[in-house]
């Protein structure tokens, strides 16, 4: 297998400091996890704070191992207060369903984007400005609950 035809993660650079930005190609395993997303991800929040993400799976993307699976699922939970946005660019219809199905899990704002749509996946990722305050939460009214207020009887 060559560099060509393996899965493996591209490093996308035309990103402001504070973005993590990869496409996935191939068949993607753990290893590309530890020795690509991973570091690369822990050593911007080291020098960054709080960090954008955008993560794309091209066209030639063919799917995940059982491991690095695994590895996305921990990487996401271990940093879970460190992304300020998520932007995933894809045509592949399981990976939209399971981003709609756990986006509401997730603290960050979450966005997904079609192939087609590259750009304003990257229009998005700068609206908010920098992300890179340390322990700053994103809090949206339309996801507080209600007080009940309106709920309770009348007075007599």
């Amino acid at each position: 297998m060559t560099r060509d035809t393996e899965g493996h993660f591209e490093i996308l650079k035309d990103f402001p400091p504070d973005v993590v930005a990869v496409v996935a190609h191939g068949h993607v395993d753990r290893e590309d996890y530890t020795k690509t997303l991973v570091p690369l991800t822990e050593k911007k929040i080291a020098e960054e704070g709080r960090i954008k993400f955008y993560y794309e799976l091209g066209a030639d993307f063919s799917g995940f191992s059982a491991g690095a699976a695994w590895n996305d699922a921990a990487l996401g939970l271990m940093h879970l207060g460190d992304f300020a946005r998520v932007a995933v660019v894809t045509d592949v219809e399981w990976v939209r369903m399971g981003v709609k199905m756990f986006a509401p899990l997730m603290p960050s704002k979450m966005h997904l984007f079609h192939l087609s749509e590259r750009e304003e996946a990257r229009k998005w990722l700068a609206e908010d400005g920098p992300g890179r305050i340390k322990g700053e939460l994103d809090v949206s009214a339309d996801h507080k609950l209600s007080t009940m207020e309106d709920k309770a009887p009348p007075a007599p």
